[in-house]
């Protein structure tokens, strides 16, 4: 077990220098020089020149990933050109209204979804089962920003019952939550159908039912227990997505988050916030695979780790 901890930690080390590398270059690559988009219009050569040695854009470009590289490694993404502070400490600031975000809609989807889906497995072929795969299909076809919108034109404008940006309430989050939510529970809800309709087809199953057993706890301990290994991967790939992937419902609710935070530094130019941003996202990402990986065992005692 803790020589394939190690390994996988080796690899995610390694992620996370190959992901270092692609956000540097791309960065660079974006048309734009974030000096003349931060210096006024009047700047003087002399002062556009001072400050491109102030913020290292003056060496050369392999120079600068090392300076970078070495800096992250310490914490120290470098000073915003955009907020005038540590990147790290903006981007800090920032993150926990997406976690709080992430995790409100992380929570709404799997509460609405694996019960849709059992529900639909269980009464296939009723209206039960019609209508959970509807919604799924409903889910993934729409997207984020049309849902968002609906959303704030029928409960926000025409029946004004909750906040349609910002983060001044606790009800401000329900809109942005059930729009991000809204994919997620889609996708878990068919998948949760389809497994569930393939445990409950095999024998142990019937063999439990033959012991007398009540239908619920055939269900829930013997079907939805061996169905969960599957849907536990692609929740803990949804919920990375979900922190990283929350840019635009966040940009139409005004929500004060990592990705609202990155659309500014992105059009900012400003380099040492956009380098932090996928950093950190990336990092949660990883870590949050490395505990999906080892919760198999706890789920299914048969899966050993070597």
């Amino acid at each position: 077990m803790s020589s394939y901890v190690a390994r996988r930690v080796l690899h995610s080390l390694l992620v996370l220098v190959g992901v270092s590398l692609v956000v540097f270059a791309l960065a660079r690559l974006a048309p734009g020089d974030p000096v003349t988009l931060l210096l006024a219009e009047t700047a003087s050569p002399e002062q556009i020149a001072a400050a491109r040695a102030h913020y290292g854009l003056d060496r050369p470009l392999p120079y600068q990933y090392w300076r970078f590289v070495a800096g992250a490694v310490r914490g120290d993404f470098g000073e915003s050109l955009y907020f005038d502070e540590a990147a790290l400490g903006v981007v800090l600031d920032a993150f926990p209204e997406t976690v709080k975000l992430a995790l409100a809609a992380f929570a709404l989807a799997v509460a609405l979804a694996i019960p849709l889906g059992v529900l639909a497995a269980v009464k296939r072929d009723t209206v039960w089962d019609y209508l959970a795969v509807g919604l799924s299909v409903l889910g993934q076809a729409a997207p984020p920003y049309w849902i968002g919108i609906v959303l704030i034109l029928f409960l926000s404008v025409r029946v004004p019952l909750l906040p349609s940006s910002g983060n001044f309430a606790p009800t401000s989050i329900i809109l942005p939550a059930v729009t991000l939510a809204a994919l997620l529970m889609a996708v878990l809800t068919r998948l949760t159908r389809a497994g569930m309709l393939d445990v409950l087809g095999e024998d142990f199953v019937r063999t439990a039912r033959a012991k007398g057993l009540r239908e619920q706890a055939v269900i829930v301990r013997h079907g939805l227990r061996n169905a969960l290994i599957p849907l536990i991967t692609v929740m803990g790939l949804q919920l990375g997505s979900l922190l990283g992937g929350a840019v635009i419902v966040e940009q139409v609710f005004a929500w004060p988050g990592v990705g609202r935070l990155a659309v500014t530094a992105i059009s900012a130019r400003d380099y040492p916030i956009i380098q932090a941003v996928v950093l950190v996202v990336s990092a949660v990402f990883v870590v949050i695979n490395l505990a999906v990986d080892l919760l198999y065992a706890f789920l299914d005692p048969r899966i050993r780790y070597r």
